[in-house]
């Protein structure tokens, strides 16, 4: 199917389509001296930082967001897959370097709206065993210093903000809730239904992941194919722009300045405050003065900044007094998987629904956790080039015609070698990475495999990512009790800062096996009411 034919289909659907302006966002500059002040300075505008800063409004504080992007534009090409997988149009981030020295292209966006730009709109909550210590074929996730009970009532605040879409009890690991989902599930693709079908004859439960996007009578998505991985066109998926910077930043309750990197914090002299953040916009020096620095960066961008903002008093980075600033990298053990059927045109639209967790936690089908196994969005011929160049492109093409995608994740455990640091000689971010608890997610690919043969798919391929895969990035700035175990309090405030928080996702304890969004921006709502 070409991409003229899914947009035309997209647009066509939407009546609407036209007239909808994206809503001019005002956006904030230094004065001539290159300084700003605030009371409340959110360094970048993700799922973190812009969850934060919606949560922060109406309390009286004069909150800036500062992000390192622009706002992502809004073009026929946010939904063509060569403009967006062969391209990489949308693609802007600096290489950082593996342990060895080798340079990689990480999978971050600078945008207005972070990776939520880009992001598939599945928010599924952590499981409640994930709060807890949990025994896998390789080591023990550590227990959370919080309970999920602590996190249930942010969990809903945030679905209701990012208009999740589920459906209460479908999925057999799902944690308890205080009340139902915002919106009712959406419907499995009529493509899927036959595969669906199959997975219950099988014993499975499979269910409906609950998807953060704006449908319904009278609302922009049409369950397009180009949805995961794609900007979108009419703002119909909830990310963090159009959820909660936006309206935050254009009822004037926050301010937002973009194409700003912060490179530096500066401390007081007695090493106990955060002063100033200091950077570059459209090269010129900027200084920003706040009572409170919030970082929502990203797990390794956060712990970046800290390590890069050594002085005499936190010499190791600011924050480090433990030694653990950076460590305990942790981004998923993840496969993609293509089953073809050569007999079958899979004509499916919205692919990214259907999902597995039967093999999430220790069952009747595993001695150990593997894993979830979820829908990925439509396949499409540019995205297996680049995965594999050698193959032909009509093949890659009959191939993905014929196939429906899985993405298939597993826990990676925290280990305190696999780091995020500066390095200065070359002035850029240095990831070591090893994965772990391989055992597991191979037994997750094993079984996954089986169940699409017994669908009726004899072809299936599988692509195990590496270290440039790191959206579910997390876990370099320990949440935890004891200032020399860990780098954040429980309300995620540096132990070593008397005015510093980080509300991404370095503070998590262990990865789960799911996307962290939703976690992320609960998070962020425990975090801010804090401030009150």
């Amino acid at each position: 199917m070409s991409d003229a034919t899914i947009v035309h289909r997209a647009v066509s659907d939407f009546d609407a389509f036209a007239p909808i302006p994206r809503r001019e966002v005002p956006t904030v500059v230094p004065g001539d001296d290159g300084v700003m002040t605030c009371d409340v300075a959110i360094i970048g505008s993700g799922m973190g930082g812009s969850t934060f800063a919606h949560t922060l409004a109406g309390q009286n504080l004069d909150v800036l967001v500062v992000e390192r992007g622009d706002f992502l534009p809004r073009e026929i090409q946010n939904w063509t897959t060569e403009s967006v997988f062969g391209e990489g149009r949308y693609r802007n981030a600096e290489d950082w370097i593996d342990d060895s020295g080798k340079p990689f292209t990480p999978g971050v966006f600078y945008y207005v709206g972070g990776n939520t730009k880009v992001f598939g709109a599945m928010l599924p909550r952590f499981r409640e065993a994930d709060f807890g210590a949990i025994k896998h074929a390789e080591g023990v996730s550590p227990a959370w210093p919080i309970a999920y009970a602590d996190m249930e009532p942010h969990y809903a605040a945030a679905e209701r903000l990012y208009k999740v879409h589920g459906q209460r009890g479908s999925d057999p690991t799902e944690p308890w809730r205080s009340g139902d989902y915002p919106f009712a599930a959406l419907e499995h693709d009529p493509a899927l239904h036959r595969l669906h079908a199959s997975m219950r004859a099988q014993g499975l439960q499979p269910f409906a992941m609950p998807a953060a996007v704006d449908y319904g009578n009278g609302r922009p998505c049409v369950l397009c194919s180009t949805c995961d991985g794609y900007p979108c066109m009419v703002d119909a998926k909830a990310d963090a722009e159009v959820s909660a910077l936006r309206p935050t930043v254009g009822s004037g309750r926050a301010r937002l300045m973009v194409q700003t990197k912060i490179d530096r914090l500066i401390m007081s002299s007695d090493g106990s405050r955060i002063e100033e953040a200091c950077g570059t916009r459209n090269g010129m020096p900027v200084r920003i003065r706040a009572n409170r620095f919030v970082l929502a960066c990203g797990a390794v961008n956060s712990s970046a900044l800290l390590l890069r903002s050594a002085d005499k008093n936190h010499p190791e980075g600011i924050g480090n007094s433990s030694g653990l600033l950076g460590r305990n990298y942790m981004v998923h053990n993840s496969t993609f998987m293509i089953a073809v059927d050569p007999r079958r045109f899979n004509k499916v639209f919205f692919q990214k629904t259907l999902a597995i967790n039967d093999w999430y936690l220790q069952s009747k089908w595993n001695d150990f956790p593997l894993g979830n196994v979820q829908m990925l969005g439509k396949i499409r011929e540019p995205m297996v080039t680049g995965m594999y160049p050698w193959l032909p492109k009509a093949v890659s093409r009959y191939v993905t015609d014929h196939s429906v995608d899985l993405y298939l994740t597993s826990e990676d455990l925290p280990d305190p070698e696999n780091r995020v640091t500066f390095n200065a000689q070359q002035g850029r971010i240095q990831v070591r990475w090893r994965p772990n608890n391989l055992r597991a997610h191979e037994e997750l690919v094993k079984k996954t495999l089986a169940m699409m043969r017994k669908a009726g798919y004899p072809f299936v391929f599988t692509k195990r990512m590496g270290i440039a895969t790191n959206s579910h990035q997390c876990g370099t700035a320990l949440m935890g009790t004891d200032p020399a175990k860990s780098v954040l309090d429980t309300n995620c405030k540096l132990h070593d800062v008397d005015n510093a928080w980080i509300v991404d996702s370095s503070w998590f304890p262990s990865s789960a096996a799911v996307n962290p969004a939703l976690t992320i921006a609960a998070n962020a709502i425990r975090v801010a009411q804090t401030f009150r």
